[in-house]
């Protein structure tokens, strides 16, 4: 099967396409495993009733963000049954961080994922970040209905070939692409 590839210039290609288009795993089995880490964020808008029962630990399902982490973490580890070209992959570490902004009724997700492989965990830390934010719309969405899930993308990453990359504040302004 034909691959993708750059020739003498460094234009970035889809990696889960050949040159024909059709969709591929990519084949990771000639690289060696390095350490990885990947940190992903998201943002939970709520009214203010649902915020102030989250805040306060009134609502009814139970305990919002603790739920909400536990089945965060459950993503990361089952990214690959979720994500039809994610490789599975063995996760050192998955965690899950809630910050509260009680100005704006909203709750910040962050969700950090290391691995020692020979992919990235990107979309193990994007996918855990996600439905830690789905899990707290279902506990709260009897109090609210309107809840808004927002800004969720990739803000560090570490590791592999590409090396480092940080979300910067000029990218966050863009929504997180290059125009």
């Amino acid at each position: 099967m034909a691959t993708p590839t750059s020739t003498t210039t460094d234009t970035p290609v889809f990696s889960h396409l050949d040159e024909s288009g059709q969709i591929r795993m990519v084949d990771v089995g000639n690289k060696a495993p390095t350490r990885r880490s990947a940190i992903a964020q998201a943002r939970v808008r709520l009214g203010a009733l649902a915020y102030r029962l989250l805040a306060a630990h009134e609502n009814g399902k139970g305990e919002v963000l603790n739920t909400a982490r536990v089945a965060g973490i459950l993503a990361a580890k089952r990214c690959a049954e979720l994500i039809p070209l994610c490789h599975s992959l063995p996760l050192s570490f998955a965690g899950i961080e809630f910050s509260l902004d009680d100005e704006h009724h909203a709750i910040d997700i962050r969700a950090t994922c290391r691995t020692d492989y020979k992919t990235g965990v990107e979309m193990e830390a994007l996918t855990a970040c996600s439905v830690a934010a789905l899990t707290i719309y279902d506990m709260c969405k009897a109090a609210d209905k309107g809840i808004v899930i927002e800004s969720v993308r990739l803000s560090d990453k570490s590791g592999g070939k590409s090396g480092e990359w940080h979300l910067d504040s000029s990218t966050a302004s863009r929504g997180g692409r290059d125009h």
